[in-house]
């Protein structure tokens, strides 16, 4: 079975902004200052942040977040500056633990005028079995959508000051 769900986040900053973030390691870094009790720990195993490059996200205690898991792995698989494209895979833990074969998520960060943009989030995912259509019917893009949310609000803050 194949699925996608998209959510659709409005933040009041302009696209190539949030691109400066999602399109390198800030986004690690500011996952880790402003999400950390919530998303848990990010930590750059290899890589500088470009296509290649694998993260490590350790889950907080108690997190739904971790769908019974404590730990996932991703890669970046693309980054296209010109598109404002972010793809990541999870190759290891997180839901490649519950079954799914394929996990990754897709942000896009697109103009809405000159002071707004929308960051695009697309779950796509490939899972066997009958068994499982359960699982993915309950894959929810709000841990995406809290980071699009926070890292947009905090863009928008320090662009005020």
């Amino acid at each position: 079975m194949k699925g996608q769900v998209t959510e659709d986040t409005v933040v009041e900053v302009a696209a190539n902004a949030v691109w400066e973030v999602y399109g390198s390691l800030e986004f690690v870094r500011l996952v880790n200052q402003l999400l950390s009790n919530v998303i848990g720990t990010v930590e750059v195993v290899e890589g500088d942040g470009s296509a290649g490059t694998i993260l490590k996200v350790t889950f907080p205690p108690g997190s739904a977040v971790g769908v019974g898991c404590n730990y996932l792995k991703e890669r970046v698989t693309k980054i296209d500056d010109e598109k404002r494209i972010r793809v990541t895979e999870i190759i290891e833990g997180g839901f490649k633990d519950v079954g799914f074969d394929v996990y990754r998520v897709r942000s896009e960060m697109r103009e809405k005028d000159d002071k707004s943009s929308i960051i695009r989030s697309t779950i796509e995912y490939e899972i066997n079995g009958d068994k499982l259509a359960d699982v993915a019917s309950q894959l929810t893009t709000k841990p995406i959508e809290l980071m699009a949310e926070t890292i947009g609000k905090y863009l928008s803050q320090i662009k005020k000051d």
